[in-house]
């Protein structure tokens, strides 16, 4: 495989700048060299040399979803720009790398598999599964199904890390149920799909380990940390009490990741790479 035939959209995201770190002969382009959005642009854009697009970039403001200007960007980025990718990918053999998320269900089910049917809660899920329908029509398509993305950006680990810092004890949301995706283990997800040439279609892609509320995982940074920061747990309906413009929110976020252990992958336990992460941090 080589890097120089790898296009990389998104590339100041979190997840576009692990990806560069992997590939650094790939092209890698922003809105501002590529405007996704655009079908002319794509269209236009010099696809020649291309073999593989992974497009990490995704309008993921949920609650600014919920807006009547952030519901036009949401669709335009997450559905529209995806489809015009899909048609690229399709018309010139190109291998379509898509990432999409667990706000495209909503979150009954405890192990969230693959094969399970749509059934976002919020705009911006609704736009997410859209895009995935799109990417479908690619003939060499890889969606990955993740969640909780943490990397080089704002995140709630960084967030978390920071009222610590100010000797805040903060109030966080107890009932929603996920596991931590470092970049690192979606970049190394990638590079396993395409090193090996695994079949095509959706893959679950997040860490493992033991499932925790984002209270537990605020607690996990404060210990791994070395803060001694109390956190007040709060259901998700205290949490955004008088709020308004508040999206709902998946309370189970867990992947099933059987069918990507399956192809001989190890995923990495989330409490092991968020020490790592930490002690970067606040190296």
């Amino acid at each position: 495989m080589n890097d120089k035939q790898i296009l990389i959209i998104g590339a100041n995201g979190q997840l576009g700048r692990a990806l560069q770190k992997q590939y650094p002969g790939a092209v890698a382009v922003d809105s501002n060299v590529l405007d996704i959005t655009d079908r002319a642009a794509v269209e236009n854009y010099h696809w020649r040399g291309i073999k593989i697009i992974i497009n990490a970039a995704a309008y993921t403001n949920v609650d600014g979803a919920e807006t009547s200007d952030g519901r036009v960007v949401a669709w335009k980025v997450n559905a529209t720009a995806a489809s015009y990718l899909s048609q690229v990918a399709k018309d010139n053999d190109i291998t379509l790398i898509h990432i999409s998320t667990d706000y495209v269900f909503d979150g009954t089910n405890h192990n969230h598999k693959e094969d399970e049917p749509y059934s976002p809660l919020s705009v911006y899920g609704e736009s997410k599964a859209a895009g995935d329908i799109a990417v479908f029509l690619a003939p060499k398509h890889y969606i990955l199904r993740t969640s909780w993305v943490i990397g080089d950006g704002n995140n709630f680990v960084r967030t978390m890390l920071g009222l610590a810092q100010k000797g805040i004890n903060p109030s966080v949301v107890n009932d929603q149920i996920g596991i931590l995706t470092f970049t690192s283990e979606l970049v190394r997800t990638i590079n396993h799909l395409l090193s090996n040439s695994l079949p095509f279609g959706t893959y679950n892609a997040t860490n493992d380990g033991e499932p925790a509320s984002w209270a537990d995982i605020a607690r996990a940074i404060f210990k791994i940390a070395g803060f001694n920061t109390a956190v007040t747990d709060l259901t998700t309906e205290e949490y955004y009490k008088g709020k308004a413009g508040i999206a709902p929110r998946p309370l189970n976020s867990v992947m099933d990741l059987t069918k990507l252990h399956l192809t001989g992958f190890k995923s990495q336990d989330w409490y092991n790479d968020l020490e790592s992460y930490i002690k970067q941090e606040v190296a």
